[in-house]
């Protein structure tokens, strides 16, 4: 571990000890994580900012040896992060809303207090989750990405129109269905989000937003899986 390994993992530990040890923070903290007057839109918006964008740097870490560099564009990927956090704030309260409902319709008693039933109530809103809501949302970041790259990571070239058909049609999805999908979807996020969703409310996008980091980590071994698809590709086509 270098020196700039332990200050970043120390200033990330420092950051999240105020909200836990300083009573006004975590007080603040827990009334706006709730979802009265969309003050938990807000909160998933700058949970998923901070936290999603943290995991990018992170996995910029692993596949390049820094955190940040010319053309990464952190500003525009904490502001496409946010966006997508209240995206997934949605979608984790329609997905809990309606799979319940849609148990309760197979006869299962989704109002017991039993572990066993919560857990598998857990596990199913998960699954539904993960297959309905996931490929998309994983796919339009990864538009986005390319996005955010092929403007030079400038605010500006954020809010130009998405070449979405061309982006969409260069996108490696021997990598992204190969690996993102097919295996970590199943691997990690179906259990990741079961244990999400046996906690409290207020609590599952913070817990979504802690595990996004992962995801920046994952997306990071698929560019680097893809960037080593395509020079196999240019060298088997020059021999």
């Amino acid at each position: 571990m270098k020196k700039k390994d332990f200050i970043f993992i120390v200033c990330c530990l420092a950051f999240v000890g105020l909200f836990i040890l300083i009573e006004p923070l975590n007080n603040l903290f827990m009334e706006y994580s709730s979802y009265k007057d969309g003050r938990g839109l807000l909160m998933a918006f700058l949970k998923f900012a901070i936290l999603a964008t943290l995991g990018e740097s992170i996995g910029l870490r692993i596949q390049k040896g820094v955190y940040n560099m010319s053309g990464f564009g952190l500003a525009p990927r904490a502001i496409v992060w946010g966006f997508l956090g209240v995206v997934i704030s949605m979608a984790m309260t329609i997905f809990s809303s309606g799979t319940p409902a849609l148990l309760s319709n197979l006869g299962v008693n989704t109002v017991s207090t039993q572990v066993g039933v919560k857990l598998l109530i857990a596990f199913c809103i998960s699954v539904s989750m993960n297959l309905f809501f996931a490929p998309v949302f994983m796919t339009f970041h990864k538009i986005t990405d390319a996005h955010i790259l092929g403007n030079g990571g400038s605010l500006q070239g954020l809010f130009k129109p998405i070449q979405f058909k061309m982006i969409f049609t260069q996108l490696n999805w021997g990598v992204l269905y190969g690996f993102v999908f097919k295996k970590t979807i199943p691997l990690f996020w179906f259990p990741a989000h079961t244990i999400t969703f046996m906690l409290p409310a207020q609590w599952r996008v913070l817990c979504a937003a802690i595990l996004s980091v992962a995801l920046g980590i994952f997306l990071s071994i698929a560019a680097a899986r893809s960037n080593a698809t395509v020079q196999n590709s240019k060298a088997n086509m020059q021999s």
